[in-house]
């Protein structure tokens, strides 16, 4: 609301008038205090920046005039649930787990149905900052996982505001409750009822309500002098779109262009406050994006990819490449564009080498620690690697990027009005059936054709050349690939379908009242749950009572 906004600035002006008298507090120089920004469904054209011209984010801008820019910035999977766990992880989707091996499956993600999620396995971010005295907090959108064991607070956070899903709904909460909100373990309430989202305007506080809560976290850890981490991953942007009622028409690409005002004005506010605070110098701030815009949600309620290709949920450049921004005043050479391939696994390496802490040495970390680049512009060799469940769709070494499939989205979508590709279709490139071109790859320089619309002739030597250079980094890749359990193959149709003839001979099958089919497997002492019913209409086959979820009950 206006008041809140109102006490926000008051609050900043008068905490800037203390810090004037309060020049000798204690610095966190040596644990410096971390924040990652992650935007949900945001594309790299919707900041000024980046050349969008509706002027919706002067406050980003502001952010890469004083920091680091990234042009060429990638999450390492064009769906939120995948891109997320890479992030906190430091790994690819396909090792860390949260995968699909349907590599036509859209559903790689957590939706409420899904039994799945971050394995105990994988070591997140936060686990790692503990041991260096962090406090930690995650604020929004989780989605990697609802069940209990999967939840933000028993993988090393140590404060949750937020959900564990998208703010889809409203639901019928007979056969599907909406999505719950944390206050820690603690459920506060749910989307739709205690926490507003008007789907007729827009309308919803929760921006707002996440602004306040990271900036009440920042003053409590600053006053306790103790390093903190902080994970704000506002879901604004994400269809539906919502924005609160101060920015509602204010912008000039409808409610979309709406939030993503609010969202600019909250990293404003944040940074602002760690200026008032006194602590800017000691906090490393990073500002990305955990796909590409969802461009087949309409014109007012997606985002801008730019110049790339297609959007979310593809392997184009519209569906992975991302905005991104480092801000550390005083240690980052302000207005600097850096030409360096990144990924969000990235800021999990970055970040704890800005700790003082080091990876872990048990397993693979696809991220690099970007220290080199950050403080001197250095430039680090490595490739860019484009998945799609447990298939490697392409890969980007230097500037040129080879496609071994392409794919937007199916025929029966296409036909019922979802079109990934709006207006952008390259014939033979975004097609409609996955298309193979291992034998030869499609070959794109990325800076001559950032499109993705003219593939380099196999016949030139220059194909020749780039398909040598990529052939070695995929083949290398490869051989050190060592797959991680797919996590998220429950809620995939596709995938299930080759359990059925198992279910049916070896273990339990049975029908509910309304004949929708659900089975059972147990493997020795673990379970497989297989949920058949992903039709929102199908009543549940037995439940385990966690959240909002339906799964069978093992028998």
């Amino acid at each position: 609301s206006a008041m809140d906004v109102c006490l926000i600035q008051t609050l900043i002006l008068f905490c800037s008038l203390i810090c004037c008298f309060w020049a000798d507090t204690p610095s966190n120089k040596s644990t410096p205090n971390i924040i990652i920004i992650l935007m949900d469904d945001m594309g790299w054209g919707d900041l000024g920046v980046f050349g969008q011209p509706s002027k919706e984010t002067p406050n980003l801008d502001s952010m890469a005039a004083q920091g680091m820019l990234f042009p060429n910035f990638y999450t390492a999977n064009p769906l939120c649930s995948p891109s997320r766990a890479s992030l906190l992880t430091g790994r690819l989707p396909v090792r860390n787990g949260f995968y699909t091996t349907n590599a036509h499956a859209r559903n790689a993600y957590t939706p409420q149905e899904i039994v799945g999620g971050i394995s105990r396995d994988e070591i997140l971010l936060p686990q790692i900052l503990k041991k260096k005295g962090y406090v930690n907090k995650i604020i929004g959108k989780w989605h990697l996982g609802h069940r209990a064991h999967h939840l933000p607070l028993e993988h090393g956070f140590d404060e949750w505001f937020g959900a564990p899903n998208c703010h889809f709904g409203p639901y019928n909460s007979s056969d599907r409750p909406n999505v719950p909100v944390y206050n820690n373990s603690q459920m506060v309430g749910r989307y739709y009822e205690e926490f507003g989202i008007d789907k007729k305007t827009g309308e919803s506080n929760l921006t707002q309500i996440y602004l306040e809560e990271g900036l009440d976290f920042i003053f409590h850890q600053n006053m306790a002098q103790r390093p903190f981490f902080l994970y704000w991953a506002a879901d604004a942007t994400h269809a539906p779109v919502y924005a609160s009622k101060r920015f509602l028409g204010k912008s000039q690409r409808g409610r979309y262009g709406d939030a993503v005002m609010e969202l600019d004005y909250s990293v404003g506010q944040m940074l602002a406050w760690l200026r008032a605070l006194g602590i800017d110098k000691d906090t490393f701030v990073f500002f990305t994006s955990d796909n590409g815009a969802a461009v087949m949600s309409g014109p007012k309620q997606s985002g801008s990819n730019g110049p790339f290709l297609c959007g979310k949920e593809t392997t184009f450049e519209g569906g992975m490449r991302e905005p991104a921004i480092a801000w550390w005043p005083g240690h980052i050479p302000a207005g600097t564009v850096s030409q360096q391939l990144g990924t969000v696994m990235d800021l999990f390496s970055t970040s704890l080498s800005v700790a003082g802490l080091s990876v872990p040495d048990d397993r693979l970390i696809d991220g690099l620690d970007l220290s080199p680049v950050l403080h001197n512009n250095t430039l680090i060799n490595r490739p860019i690697f484009y998945y799609r469940g447990n298939e490697m769709m392409a890969v980007r070494v230097g500037p040129y990027k080879a496609h071994y499939w392409t794919w937007s989205n199916s025929w029966e979508e296409f036909n019922r009005g979802i079109n990934f590709c709006p207006g952008q279709e390259v014939a033979g490139v975004t097609t409609h059936t996955q298309q193979e071109h291992t034998m030869q790859p499609l070959i794109f320089h990325l800076g001559r054709d950032p499109g993705e619309k003219y593939s380099i002739s196999a016949v030139t030597k220059e194909y020749q050349d780039a398909l040598s250079r990529i052939t070695a980094v995929v083949e290398k890749h490869k051989k050190g690939l060592v797959p991680g359990v797919p996590q998220l193959n429950m809620c995939d149709m596709a995938v299930m379908q080759l359990f059925w003839s198992v279910c049916l001979i070896g273990f339990g099958f049975y029908k509910t009242a309304k004949k929708k089919h659900c089975c059972v497997c147990s493997l020795l002492k673990h379970c497989l749950y297989i949920n058949v019913r992903c039709v929102a209409s199908a009543p549940p086959c037995g439940f385990l009572g966690e959240h909002n979820v339906n799964h069978v009950q093992l028998r």
